[in-house]
Formats: C-alpha cells, sequence, structure tokens
C-alpha cells in the first residue's frame, strides 16, 4: 500500500455547488413570507435544479431564489479524508487534499488537478472545432509502496517509484446537446514522452527487481462523449457518457521483472473505457433517480507489472467529465489497488430530499487481475472479485461549498481477502 501522504490527489470527481444549504435556510426563516406568493408558471410542476441554471425552487412553504453560475470558471479545493476499519494492512486512514481549476472560452480551456505529489495540467488552445492538446501528470509520492496479501503488509516489497509524463497533440471538440461547458464530443491524438524512476529501499527483499530508471514515450487516443445533464450538486441527472482511451507506451531501458529473468516487456499497450447513463424510474417523480456506471481496462497480454498497473479507486462515483474515465470501484479509498485487467459496475439509486439534499444508495461489483504476493517479496497478479455497498449524502454547506458524507462495506477486493467496512468525508469549497 502507499503509505499516507499529509496531501493526496481525491481524483476530483466533480465542481461544488454554487448556493449554500444553510444560505438558503437563513433566507427562508429570516423573509416575512414567501420569496413569491405564487409559483412562477414554468415552476408550476417541480423540476430538480440544474446544474448553472437560475431558477425559484420550493422550499418549507416558500420559494428560494437559486442565482446562476458561470461553469467556466470554476475554484474548487477539496479535504477530507478516509477511515478504515479494519485496517488495509498498517493504513487505518487517509487524508485528501487538492485544488481543481477549471476555465474556459471560445479560445482555450484548462482543467488542472493539483495536489502537491500527483498533479494533472491539461491546456487546449481551440480554433473552433479543432484544438492543440496539451497535458502533464506526474505520479511522485515521496514514500515506499509495498503491496499487501491476505490484508497484511509485505514490507519486502517495499520500493519508491514515479513517473511524469508530458504529451502534446491534435484534437477535435464538437459541443453536443444539452449545451453545457462538459457537453462535448472529443477526439484527440497524443504524442507522450515522459521519464520513470525506481530505486531500493532498506527492507526491499532480495528476490525483487527494480527497474532501471528510463525515457517513456508512446501515444494515446482519446474518444470521449457526454451528453450528460447535470443537477445542482453536479451529479448525473439525465443522459448518457462514454468513452475509450487507447495507450501505447515504450520503456527505453528496461529488465525483466521476474527473479529467473524473461522478456524484459520494453513495449505495453492498455486500454480503458466507461459508461455512465442516468435517468428516471417509471412512475416516479423526477426527485427518484437511477444511474449506471461500468468501467473497466486492459493491459497488453503478460505486459501487465506493478509499475503500470491501473490503479483502482474508490470515493465517490465519477460525475465531471474528465473524471468519468477513473478506474473506480464502489468502496472507501484512494489509489490502492493495482490491476492490470479490471472490469467494474454501479448501480445507484438516488434520492432528492431537498433541493441541496441528495442521497444515494450503490451497489458495485468488481473484477480484477489484483496485485498479490507469493512468498514474502514476489510480486504477482491473480483473479479477484468483490462487491461494495454505499450510503452517501451530498449537501450543499456554509460558504458556497459542498459535504459529501459516506459508509461504505467491502467484500475483500481492497484487502485482499478480507472483508471491512469505512466512512468517508470531503469538504468541497468553491469560489
Amino acid at each position: 500500500m502507499i503509505i499516507p501522504q499529509w496531501l493526496t490527489i481525491p481524483r476530483l470527481r466533480r465542481p461544488v455547488v454554487p448556493v449554500s444549504l444553510f444560505l438558503a435556510c437563513t433566507l427562508v426563516l429570516l423573509s416575512a413570507g414567501p420569496l413569491s406568493a405564487q409559483p412562477p408558471e414554468e415552476l408550476s410542476e417541480y423540476h430538480t435544479p440544474l446544474a448553472g441554471e437560475a431558477r425559484e425552487v420550493p422550499f418549507m412553504g416558500h420559494w428560494v431564489a437559486i442565482p446562476s453560475q458561470d461553469r467556466r470558471r470554476l475554484t474548487c479545493l477539496t479535504l477530507g479524508g478516509t477511515v478504515l476499519e479494519p485496517r488495509q494492512g498498517s493504513l487505518g486512514g487517509l487524508p485528501i487534499g487538492a485544488l481543481f481549476l477549471r476555465r474556459a472560452d471560445d479560445t482555450f480551456r484548462t482543467r488542472d488537478v493539483i495536489s502537491i505529489f500527483e498533479n494533472e495540467l491539461e491546456y487546449d488552445r481551440r480554433f473552433g472545432t479543432l484544438e492543440l492538446v496539451t497535458h502533464f501528470q506526474n505520479y511522485t509520492l515521496p514514500g515506499d509502496i509495498t503491496e499487501i496479501a491476505n490484508n497484511r503488509e509485505m514490507k519486502a516489497t517495499a520500493a519508491t517509484y514515479g513517473w511524469a509524463v508530458g504529451a502534446a497533440g491534435p484534437g477535435i471538440r464538437i459541443p453536443v446537446a444539452p449545451g453545457g461547458i462538459d457537453n462535448n464530443l472529443k477526439f484527440q491524438l497524443l504524442g507522450r514522452i515522459g521519464y520513470f524512476y525506481a530505486e531500493r529501499s532498506h527492507g526491499t527483499g532480495p528476490d525483487v527487481v527494480i527497474p532501471p530508471d528510463t525515457l517513456l514515450y508512446g501515444a494515446r487516443l482519446r474518444a470521449r462523449y457526454d451528453g450528460l445533464t447535470r443537477n445542482l450538486l453536479e451529479l448525473p441527472h439525465r443522459g448518457v457518457a462514454l468513452g475509450l482511451d487507447a495507450d501505447y507506451l515504450h520503456r527505453d531501458r528496461w529488465r525483466s521483472l521476474e527473479p529467473a529473468g524473461g522478456e524484459p516487456h520494453h513495449d505495453f499497450q492498455q486500454l480503458r473505457g466507461y459508461l455512465v447513463a442516468a435517468g428516471g424510474l417509471p412512475g416516479l417523480s423526477e426527485k427518484n433517480r437511477l444511474l449506471v456506471n461500468l468501467n473497466a481496462g486492459a493491459t497488453s497480454s503478460r505486459d501487465g507489472d506493478r509499475f503500470n498497473a491501473f490503479l483502482v479507486e474508490g470515493g465517490p462515483l465519477p460525475s465531471e467529465e474528465d473524471d468519468l474515465v477513473r478506474s473506480h470501484y464502489g468502496g472507501i479509498i484512494y489509489d490502492q489497488v493495482r490491476a492490470t485487467d479490471y472490469a467494474s459496475g454501479s448501480l445507484s439509486y438516488r434520492r432528492e430530499l431537498a433541493f441541496f439534499l441528495y442521497l444515494s444508495l450503490t451497489g458495485s461489483y468488481i473484477w480484477g487481475q489484483r496485485a498479490t504476493v507469493e512468498g514474502a517479496d514476489v510480486v504477482t497478479f491473480r483473479p479477484q472479485t468483490g462487491k461494495a455497498a454505499t450510503i452517501s449524502l451530498d449537501s450543499a454547506f456554509f460558504w458556497n461549498s459542498e459535504v459529501y458524507l459516506a459508509y461504505g462495506w467491502e467484500s475483500g477486493f481492497i484487502r485482499d481477502g478480507r472483508s471491512g467496512h469505512g466512512v468517508t468525508l470531503l469538504w468541497n469549497k468553491s469560489w
């Protein structure tokens, strides 16, 4: 597992809300009467408020005005953490912190997730439907990374490693319905170049093979469509989004990671894709939503290892446009489980308790070639399955912010065979 750092990236699932729960309640309680004595004609039938739009909504017998928000400009700070019981190996909790930035107009788009040791930065220069895409990502945690077996941390597998990769290339971006900042059909072809480093730790076992530092170069094809309408808290409300990323990467200097030697596997290819769908339930009001999240990834035959495996993450379901591709399993952690191949699915029922408050019930399943340990120090990958159940609340909060609170149970995939549960609390503040 990764030794927890004070700041670690949460792959920010979404930007935060433009209205505060308590500000809304204060307006209602202090007002001498309803903001509107009669509902506006277009609001005679209740509709869930959508992201960015101005609307008046009923609450406790009053009408509350929600101001519009420019979703092209967003700055968001996420703070929080996860507590695990029992521990995952020796990890009992994980602090979370990241800064999310989004800016866009007719000439450019930028999206940045900043968390010191792990960052993702993108700047796209637009020329109508054509664009020049530049992208940078790094994974450079300073501590040792170890694997677990039967929920025990195998210290002999400890190693320090990381990478940084820059990319650039042409793209096509076409706006699609319903016309939000995140509703696009895009195809991007990026050339990639980067650097990988690795070194032994004082506890690294004698049979553990550490690869040499090396240059990386290759290409990535991204094809994505987002037709989702999002609600006030930026949660998918209706529509479909899907996408596919295809990667080719060459490791210039490499060696076999098997103690007895063998093919070094300089080159590898990876595919990952997703499908997200949201809609209503027959016979029920718009306050009831059903969501499906499917996600899968694959590495070319026998080319997967602990240094290029996917990081299967937990936390809230992804909903932000460029976050949907994230390899996700409905557990309660971030960046902790490595898998060379995986397929996961989640089915969620969400109830709008008030225009600022949502209750979600989610069931998840995963199959994956998961990293584990043979003997004391040989890292290998074996097929495993897991199930998870999560109950969560999303709510607006003071100071133009949002709170996410979730309890989750998981059958044993994240702890390599032992079931457990945990609690996640996140606070998202936007400017």
